[in-house]
């Protein structure tokens, strides 16, 4: 597998992220998916889904980024896998219907895959679905931000269970790029909160859940 420079940025990214990608992304040479739309159309798999496989490989397939600071480091690089349309639970108990494609395969073995669901979501899937962040966009801003962050703070605090659980938020403003859904970002006067609550969730283990919090940072490394 050829790594190369990752030129073409997909559009959707602040500029942070875009810088992000720029300096720190690899592209490896991977197939085109659509190669495979007769077997999958074969296999019972409807062509509008093939259609988000075949857009998602060809806008991300192959970006090799640097690791996230929680799930063992995230997907190794972005690569879409044949669809799948098995219904899931979800972290309340209740059934989610539509088809998930996998994002990408495992840095480690972790127990559960990194997927895009029905609604285009990147998440984790093992027993449970677990929306992460709204789409492959928000995780990308997610690693763009923890790499800013990383950088400018003067401290890093990582607190887990019922500490996470326990951080006074209501001071703190929501950082909308992320488009969070379980793993959210939270901006304060002078720091930056990462809570990560996706394999709390996925796993049905609290004690994993997980907040960073990046400290002492000036109105740069705010924004």
């Amino acid at each position: 597998m050829q790594l190369n420079l990752f030129h073409h940025v997909p559009d959707g990214l602040t500029r942070r992220a875009r810088s992000f990608v720029v300096a720190h992304g690899v592209r490896a040479d991977l197939p085109d998916v659509e190669q495979y739309r007769s077997a999958w159309l074969e296999s019972g798999i409807p062509a509008t889904e093939i259609d988000r496989a075949v857009a998602f490989q060809r806008r991300w397939g192959g970006l090799v980024l640097p690791p996230a600071p929680e799930y063992d480091g995230g997907p190794r690089y972005f690569y879409a896998d044949t669809p799948d349309g098995s219904p899931a639970e979800a972290a309340d108990g209740s059934v989610v219907s539509g088809w998930w494609f996998e994002a990408g395969l495992q840095r480690t073995a972790v127990p559960y895959s990194f997927m895009i669901g029905p609604a285009g979501e990147f998440g984790i899937h093992a027993q449970r679905w677990v929306p992460l962040h709204a789409n492959i966009e928000g995780w990308v801003e997610s690693l763009a931000l923890a790499h800013h962050a990383a950088y400018w703070a003067k401290h890093i605090t990582k607190v887990t269970g019922e500490a996470a659980d326990d951080l006074e938020l209501h001071n703190f403003e929501q950082v909308a790029e992320v488009r969070g859904l379980a793993d959210t970002w939270w901006r304060g006067s002078d720091s930056l909160i990462a809570l990560y609550s996706g394999e709390a969730a996925c796993l049905g283990a609290p004690v994993t859940r997980i907040a960073l919090i990046y400290s002492g940072l000036d109105d740069w490394g705010l924004h």
